[in-house]
């Protein structure tokens, strides 16, 4: 199949054959993650609740879930972060496949699955590369909530952790003022 053709096509057949699994093209590398478990998916639906009541309706921004993000690691990369805050007028910098310009993105988070790696190394660099502004990752493998803010150069300064117990404040450039659980980002609940 990878002698037949591009990257790209053969992560679009990818996405058909595999329903459900995220296929992602990063560093030049395709990469697929399996279906998010019941606890990944609360805490997107917990997530979306707190930003509503944040207000961020009227905020300029947007809060979405599966959101492609068009990479400037390689010509065919593409991440599709958990969940993302984004301009609201992003829809006016689609790029391509549901991937949008990076410099819409206000933050993004990943919750970590059985590849955890991807998101608590792989992914800190290519959002930095990106200019990602804010970069949570819940970390469920480590028992710890990441934040990553004000790439310089491509790199994130060292992360910010928050253990269990703790709130993790969302920074002001998002555009809503919220703190987050770090137990309900953890375990989907509460």
């Amino acid at each position: 199949m990878l002698h037949e053709s591009s990257l790209a096509d053969a992560a679009d057949w990818l996405w058909e054959e595999l329903p459900g699994h995220r296929v992602e093209i990063l560093n030049g590398s395709i990469v697929v993650t399996p279906p998010p478990d019941g606890p990944h998916q609360q805490t997107l639906t917990k997530l979306a609740r707190a930003f509503e009541r944040a207000g961020i309706d009227g905020s300029g921004a947007e809060w979405l879930q599966g959101i492609g993000l068009w990479l400037p690691t390689g010509p065919d990369d593409y991440a599709v972060p958990d969940f993302s805050v984004v301009d609201a007028d992003y829809r006016d910098e689609l790029i391509e496949k549901n991937c949008y310009a990076p410099h819409v993105f206000r933050l993004v988070l990943e919750v970590t699955s059985s590849n955890w790696t991807n998101d608590t190394a792989t992914k800190v660099d290519v959002y930095a590369r990106a200019d990602v502004p804010v970069y949570f990752v819940v970390d469920r493998k480590h028992d710890e909530v990441l934040l990553y803010t004000d790439p310089v150069d491509g790199k994130y300064p060292d992360p910010q952790r928050f253990k269990r117990g703790q709130s993790v404040p969302v920074p002001e450039s998002v555009g809503v003022a919220l703190d987050l659980s770090v137990d309900v980002l953890l375990d989907g609940d509460g």
